[in-house]
């Protein structure tokens, strides 16, 4: 009985391991590979599909050992393929993560099935354990029910504990490649000590050298930057991202998990860069005669490190902003790096939707830039959303959010335009130029690009700011018509994703590479 309740709890260990590994190597792909659905479905498929062998495989292989030393052995085995695979696939990894930020769509491809393919024997390994310790467990063949229910049992329930112990206690402590040395020396513990219980202490000695080799590879490949992009200043897992800052020419810039476009962007004496920041300001503007002192408070659902805080600042003095990020590591970056310690900013780690739901705030201005290149929080993109983002401004109020597209696509930017529309009555398009940004502007008032234009004449009349002036002349320069048909977006609906999906694969096939900003 003493040997079964350790049995019981190997079951639970390679349980809470198949998990954690599964979304371990989610946060390995996604550093260089983004986090879509495409990369989700790839993993959690092929994964299904090397346990489903792993059961097959382990329910013949006890029929023919029964013993649970072999059990124990097939656990090692798992357990040091887990951290092998881990450190083969970082330099495979470094690689991509330079191919792609050249594009180089064959390499990347490559690498990405060789990452996946490097776990086929940890995982089948595991799938193989469930079987064989039903198969053990079994003495009386009318309670096999109950001793199969009892081992699925006891391995889902680890299975629950792996799936938070990755991404909430490991990874943003020590990183994606030491979280998996950690879980299989966790794993390689439990079977060494099963295998000394059940065999000898020597046969569990004889296997000593799985763990020392790992040591040793994970001292050539485990050390140093997990990216070596030219700049590169810091870089850290946090419970969200895999987070990277750049410095080029004295300025910093903010990248996130692949990398495919910049998030925030600073430097200690330039205020305006390139991208979409600054055109977030030209949202009020399209109100009738309006001017800056008018804007007494902006939301931003998604701070990042706080250029458009920065910006607004600059150019409007201490308006009271509250700046919603989802990760706190991010707001730390932001402060370290980026100087967004601007004391009229509350930085807030909150979901946007959930913190604007809760506030009791009314807003001048929302600026909506939870954008990972080139995709979109679904929730942040549907009719119930926008209802909840007008409830929440001003009479006056303006809304403006961040979309991509890609070249003869505009059908995400189209459906948000169309999803607007229902709750506001103006609804207005400017591409942001040299990138694959759109800036789609509401207002609560009826507007248009007559009123930008005439705002802009008299603000420039009166000396306004030339930055402020700037965004306007290049929402202007840039407007485009505003769409009349569209996917309309709700919580029931809104296939953001396939959308972007879709814009992607085509962007891919035509061959026409341009780095996404």
């Amino acid at each position: 009985m003493p040997s079964h309740r350790y049995l019981t709890f190997a079951v639970f260990a390679a349980g809470l391991t198949t998990l954690a590994v599964e979304l371990s190597a989610s946060r390995l792909l996604g550093a260089v590979f983004g986090t879509s659905n495409l990369v989700w479905a790839s993993i959690i498929g092929l994964i299904l599909i090397y346990l489903t062998a792993g059961y097959f495989i382990g329910g013949r292989w006890a029929d023919r050992s029964p013993h649970p030393e072999t059990f124990y052995r097939i656990l090692l085995w798992a357990a040091f393929s887990i951290g092998l695979a881990a450190l083969i696939a970082r330099p495979v990894l470094r690689a991509a993560a330079n191919a792609f930020d050249q594009l180089e769509v064959g390499l990347l491809l490559g690498a990405f099935v060789s990452v996946l393919v490097l776990f086929i024997i940890p995982i089948t390994l595991l799938g193989t354990l469930s079987p064989f310790a039903i198969r053990l467990n079994i003495s009386d063949p009318q309670h096999a029910g109950q001793v199969a229910g009892r081992i699925y049992a006891i391995s889902t329930l680890g299975s629950f504990v792996g799936t938070f112990l990755p991404d909430l206690v490991l990874i943003p402590r020590v990183g994606t490649t030491y979280t998996f040395l950690i879980l299989s020396g966790f794993l390689m513990l439990v079977a060494l000590v099963g295998l000394a219980r059940v065999q000898s202490a020597r046969a569990a000695l004889r296997f000593m050298w799985m763990p020392l080799l790992l040591a040793a590879l994970a001292l050539l490949w485990a050390r140093g930057a997990f990216k070596t992009t030219a700049g590169q200043i810091y870089e850290t897992e946090s419970a969200y991202n895999y987070i990277q800052v750049i410095e080029l020419n004295g300025a910093h810039y903010l990248r996130l998990n692949e990398g495919q476009g910049i998030h925030s962007a600073y430097h200690p004496d330039q205020i305006a860069f390139n991208g979409p920041w600054l055109q977030f300001l030209a949202a009020p503007f399209f109100n009738p005669d309006f001017d800056p002192e008018q804007i007494d408070s902006i939301a931003i659902i998604g701070l990042a490190a706080g250029t458009s805080a920065r910006q607004a600042t600059a150019l409007l003095g201490p308006v009271p902003i509250d700046g919603y990020e989802l990760d706190p590591a991010i707001i730390r970056v932001g402060r370290d790096y980026f100087a967004m310690t601007m004391p009229n900013l509350e930085a807030i780690p909150q979901d946007g939707r959930w913190g604007l739901a809760h506030s009791e705030q009314r807003y001048s201005l929302i600026e909506i830039d939870a954008y990972r290149p080139p995709y979109i929080p679904w929730h942040l993109t549907t009719l119930e959303f926008f209802e909840l983002t007008r409830a929440h401004l001003a009479d006056d109020g303006a809304l403006a959010i961040n979309v991509g597209r890609a070249p003869g696509d505009r059908r995400l930017i189209d459906a948000l335009v169309v999803t607007l529309s229902e709750v506001f009555p103006s609804v207005h398009v400017m591409d942001v130029p040299d990138t694959f940004n759109s800036l789609v502007y509401a207002t609560v008032q009826p507007s248009s690009f007559a009123d930008l234009q005439a705002n802009r004449d008299r603000l420039a009349a009166g000396g306004a700011d030339p930055l402020l002036l700037t965004a306007l002349d290049r929402t202007l320069a840039n407007h485009q018509p505003t769409p009349t048909t569209g996917v309309l977006l709700t919580d029931e609906r809104a296939p953001v994703e396939s959308i972007v999906n879709s814009m992607v694969l085509n962007y891919v096939l035509s061959g026409d590479y341009e780095e996404l900003q």
